[in-house]
């Protein structure tokens, strides 16, 4: 059974801590004479566990917890759910976007624009996001993508993995945390098959004909599959096939066979319409009538259950007493604008990558760095874990100046300094939305997947930003902006040992006029 990245490194975690306390434990007792000095490093091990395992006074089973009935004076309660909207944001958000994908009556397109299916499917689509797509900030064109939500503890998911060939794909899912779980894709070497996909209170066996189970920490959980896609009609058309055996079903519908989904026929679904920005997952107004489902969706890990009860004081208090639920709504509405809101700038997501770009930290395995969390739930959400994808991404020139249209922008990567990457590597264009410009070339990004492009006489590359034509050949190279604010995003898939370990830096973004 396969286990999460973020399983493994609190086992490491706590390996590293019983190491410490059994040295700790050895240095004590051999400055003891009453100790013998062939008693072994196990032994002390298991005196140790013994010990840690038998309560003592004050321990936390004995920990006196919150008292309800209490008349919680504004100030406290401020502070208290000021830090709830801030971890409960993320959680509310995939809440949410499942309520409402969930409704669609069968696999298809919302509005011809992105894919949705019912609960415990994925719906796919056959090429590039429609450019138009406001459901979620920062896609990609470089992958043909699907979605689906899952309610794992009620029903596992049969994933399928058809024969990719040496095409990079990843299935990257999520659980209410958005915390990835499981290991599907090209980096993993994952082979063709059947996974099941289960909850953590599923107590079934793993059918005959399931290559393997993985299991999801809480029972909410989505799944995005990415399958990149040269931008030709080639590779298009080569896709497809693969494409279409890319189904999600419930366990009852397992067969042992593959099923085909001709995705590219797959039915329009009408949804709500676009207002240009991202749709507002979570409303400020709602979110405290909504954490208390976000407290019950996850378990706490280690070193939150204090701060689940003090939660759950805090909505008790509010039913009982009218004025402090409305001043719930107002402390919502205030960290909202105040907290959520800045994350909507680069330089606030993640840790600085040289050049005046940031680059993405803890993506997809956040634990409890609730700050990148949930900048990255309000930014770009569904990041993949750092070893799957390394994200880079700026508002700023290389002079500090902020990235508009009324300028024009040359990024050159030096030759042989483009991201280093296994799988594939884009530079994407977003304005100040987080979502795509529409324009004339409905060209949004390029990288891997471009085969026309001019390079420079010395073997670099140079790529241009703004919204006037650099002309001639290098209109090739150019990602058309909007008039006003834009940001640069650079994206490298399955990146090699300089992406990973921070030594390679995004090149300067210099302003030519």
């Amino acid at each position: 059974m396969k286990t999460t990245s973020a399983n493994q490194s609190g086992a490491t975690r706590r390996d590293t801590m019983k190491g410490g306390i059994v040295a700790a434990s050895l240095a004590a007792l051999s400055a003891r004479a009453a100790v013998p000095a062939a008693l072994s490093t196990a032994s002390v091990l298991a005196v140790t566990e013994t010990a840690q395992a038998r309560p003592a006074s004050g321990a936390a089973s004995q920990v006196t917890e919150p008292a309800t009935g209490i008349t919680m004076h504004p100030g406290y309660a401020r502070t208290i759910a000021q830090m709830a909207y801030v971890w409960g944001w993320p959680i509310v958000n995939m809440m949410n976007r499942r309520a409402i994908f969930a409704q669609a009556p069968h696999p298809g397109h919302l509005n011809g624009v992105v894919p949705v299916a019912p609960t415990g499917q994925v719906g796919m689509l056959s090429d590039y996001v429609d450019p138009a797509e406001t459901f979620v900030t920062c896609p990609n064109q470089d992958v043909v993508y699907g979605l689906g939500f899952f309610s794992l503890d009620d029903e596992p998911v049969v994933a399928q993995v058809p024969d990719f060939g040496d095409r990079f794909w990843v299935y990257a899912m999520y659980d209410a945390r958005t915390d990835q779980f499981g290991n599907l894709g090209k980096p993993y070497n994952s082979k063709p098959g059947f996974y099941l996909l289960a909850g953590p209170r599923w107590r079934g066996l793993k059918p005959s004909g399931i290559t393997d189970v993985i299991r999801c920490p809480t029972s909410l959980a989505n799944a995005i599959p990415r399958i990149f896609q040269d931008d030709t009609p080639e590779d298009k058309k080569a896709v497809q096939p693969v494409v279409n055996q890319v189904v999600f079903y419930p366990l009852k519908d397992f067969t042992g066979k593959m099923k085909t989904i001709e995705w590219s026929k797959a039915p329009n679904i009408p949804g709500p319409k676009s207002t240009g920005e991202e749709t507002k997952w979570v409303v400020p107004e709602k979110f405290f009538d909504e954490l208390g489902q976000a407290l019950d969706t996850v378990d706490p890990l280690p070193g939150e259950q204090a701060m689940y009860q003090q939660f759950r004081l805090l909505l008790d208090a509010a039913a009982q007493d009218p004025e402090l639920k409305k001043l719930l709504v107002a402390i919502a509405i205030d960290t909202d604008e105040k907290v959520i809101h800045p994350f909507f700038q680069w330089k606030y997501n993640g840790r600085p990558a040289g050049n005046g770009w940031n680059r993405s930290t803890n993506n997809a395995q956040w634990g409890v760095d609730y700050y990148n969390r949930t900048g990255t739930a309000r930014s770009n959400m569904f990041d993949n874990r750092p070893n799957e994808t390394q994200y880079f991404y700026t508002d700023l020139d290389g002079a500090g100046g902020e990235l508009t249209g009324r300028g024009n922008y040359e990024i050159t990567f030096a030759k042989g300094e483009e991201p280093p990457v296994n799988g594939f590597w884009s530079l994407t264009l977003y304005n100040d939305k987080h979502l795509f410009h529409p324009n004339n070339l409905k060209r949004y990004s390029l990288g891997t997947k471009n085969k026309n492009f001019k390079r420079n006489a010395d073997g670099s590359l140079t790529l241009y930003a703004g919204a006037k034509s650099p002309g001639g050949d290098k209109e090739a190279n150019w990602l058309p902006a909007p008039d006003g604010k834009f940001s640069l995003y650079i994206r490298a898939y399955w990146g090699k040992e300089g992406i990973l370990d921070g030594s390679w830096q995004p090149p300067v973004i210099r302003k030519v006029t």
